[in-house]
């Protein structure tokens, strides 16, 4: 890649988890000779989940081919998934990237778009049930890489994803720069994690997520539904 610009396309959208993708665009951007493109229907203030307001820098209409092409969770995803124009989208841009990635439930956009079947895919750990639909397969790991396509699981994890991009962008020398720059050390104070957390305090997340889960689930069902009305038509 040395002497050609890289260009990164990460989507936004309404309700996304921010950090799925900040975490991510902090690595991203400093990577050399690279071009970042926060990309959106219009240069519009996009509000996150939690109500943080981001601007994109490129509408769908000026995005160049890309080379990267990165998308995040967060309860947005339901409604995002069932926009015909942001999935088209995706399909085009996403389809011809050199690099195909998510992080969290962002692969659930991916699968909406017709994307991952047939692929390795990290996922947020409530929701990889879901990837199934999509004929991708689930894997318990913080970041999967296969073949071209990369993923990280949830939130958090798309730090991880971050450099393992940069490493297959740029080699592993930069990315273990960037790595030591930023000061990439976690140290959580609780040691609790979805492989070692208590099972009935897993069983009762899992009761308290069931109504937006059950959302999401409609959400997938329903974007299988017109991937495979698009199969029939073509």
């Amino acid at each position: 890649m040395s002497g050609k610009r890289i260009e990164i396309g990460i989507l936004y959208y309404p309700g996304m988890t921010q950090l799925d993708v900040t975490g991510p665009f902090e690595v991203f951007a400093r990577l050399p000779n690279v071009r970042m493109h926060l990309l959106w229907k219009r240069i519009e203030p996009v509000v996150s989940d939690v109500g943080l307001p981001l601007l994109p820098t490129t509408t769908f209409a000026d995005c160049p081919d890309l080379d990267v092409f990165c998308i995040g969770g967060g309860p947005g995803q339901v409604a995002t998934m069932d926009d015909d124009e942001v999935i088209a989208f995706v399909r085009d841009k996403g389809g011809s990237a050199r690099y195909v990635t998510s992080v969290c439930a962002g692969c659930l956009i991916l699968g909406a778009a017709g994307l991952i079947d047939g692929y390795r895919s990290a996922c947020h750990w409530l929701m990889s049930d879901q990837l199934a639909a999509f004929g991708a397969i689930a894997v318990d790991e913080r970041v999967v890489v296969d073949r071209n396509r990369i993923s990280g699981g949830g939130v958090t994890a798309g730090i991880d994803f971050g450099f393992q991009v940069a490493a297959e962008l740029c080699g592993e020398e930069v990315a273990k720069k960037l790595q030591l720059m930023l000061e990439y050390q976690p140290q959580p104070p609780f040691d609790i994690t979805v492989q070692n957390a208590p099972r009935e305090l897993i069983s009762r997340m899992r009761l308290e997520a069931e109504p937006w889960l059950q959302k999401r689930a409609a959400a997938v069902q329903k974007a299988v539904s017109k991937l495979k009305a698009k199969a029939t038509a073509a």
